[in-house]
């Protein structure tokens, strides 16, 4: 068990940000288990003993763009990153497929399993979950021994987001998703892809006062948060994105863990992610200064530099 403090980065410069990956990224299709899945292969740069195969999984709301900032700063390894089945480009579940067809934790779970057989990746595959995606992740690898190897977790979800500081936040958002589910469809659509709500979310979660960083991350969210198939989907996985932890199969993950934190991540907080520290077989702890629950925008740098530091200590088995 390591806990590791990380100095972040600056962006003061205020220069333009742009994530340029035209060279290693290839738009791929996938059919998992009657789910015509959309994925993005980026392959490495650089060819190197200690390249890995890293499939990445993106949080609630996002899709493959959340993580091109990390990606641009791993060169050396083939990343692998779908848009979860019902965010992006990829369909929604079809009923009764991957188990009952839902859009939550077991749904996606058993998406993944069926995404790793189909593009044929063995044990050696890192597996990267982000938020939401490391609830995902984290479930599937404690249903999965041995599948995987390493597990990345960035921004884990260690407790449920109604015990936070933003417990009251939360239920107003249970109910925005709840009442945005039962409106008139073109109200309650309007209401989920609402301008206004993106540009709260955003400016709420940022911690950086970096201009060019903060015009970054908005057109980011305002470009991709609304690309959801539809309501209904998107609020099994919202209920799944605040009633799932990964401190609920801690014990279960029998492989070394890291886990990269925010020291002021307000969704999930830095205590917490010390108690899962202490929950975990084999695990490891990055916190990275003065950045929330954004760390794949805000400090990509220590994030990729923890990630890769990780993976020298403990190689393809």
């Amino acid at each position: 068990m390591k806990f590791l403090p990380f100095k972040r980065s600056s962006t003061a410069d205020g220069a333009p940000i742009a994530v340029d990956l035209a060279d290693r990224a290839t738009a791929r299709t996938a059919d998992c288990s009657g789910t015509r899945v959309h994925y993005w292969e980026y392959a490495p740069a650089c060819d190197t003993p200690a390249s890995r195969t890293i499939v990445m999984v993106h949080g609630f709301r996002g899709d493959h763009h959340g993580l091109e900032r990390v990606v641009e700063l791993l060169p050396e390894h083939r990343i692998i990153m779908p848009d979860l089945p019902g965010f992006g480009a990829s369909p929604a579940f079809a009923p009764g497929t991957h188990g009952t067809g839902r859009h939550d934790v077991p749904g996606y779970g058993a998406f993944l399993a069926s995404f790793l057989d189909t593009l044929g990746l063995g044990p050696d595959t890192v597996l990267l979950g982000h938020s939401f995606g490391s609830i995902v992740t984290s479930h599937f690898v404690a249903a999965n021994p041995g599948r995987v190897f390493p597990l990345i977790l960035v921004n884990p979800i260690a407790s449920p987001a109604l015990e936070g500081p933003k417990g009251v936040m939360t239920k107003l958002a249970v109910f925005y998703y709840w009442a945005s589910a039962r409106l008139p469809a073109r109200l309650g659509n309007a209401l989920l892809r609402s301008k206004l709500i993106v540009y709260v979310m955003s400016v709420t979660m940022a911690k950086t006062r970096d201009k060019a960083l903060l015009a970054f991350i908005h057109g980011q969210h305002h470009a991709y948060f609304s690309g959801f198939a539809n309501r209904d989907m998107l609020l099994e996985a919202f209920q799944a994105s605040v009633s799932g932890t990964v401190r609920e199969v801690a014990a279960k993950l029998a492989l070394p863990t890291l886990l990269i934190a925010g020291s002021e991540d307000e969704i999930a907080t830095l205590p917490n992610q010390h108690k899962l520290l202490g929950l975990l077989p084999d695990g490891e702890l990055v916190v990275i200064d003065k950045v929330g629950h954004l760390i794949h925008y805000e400090t990509p740098e220590p994030a990729a530099e923890a990630i890769n530091n990780f993976l020298e200590r403990h190689p393809a088995p």
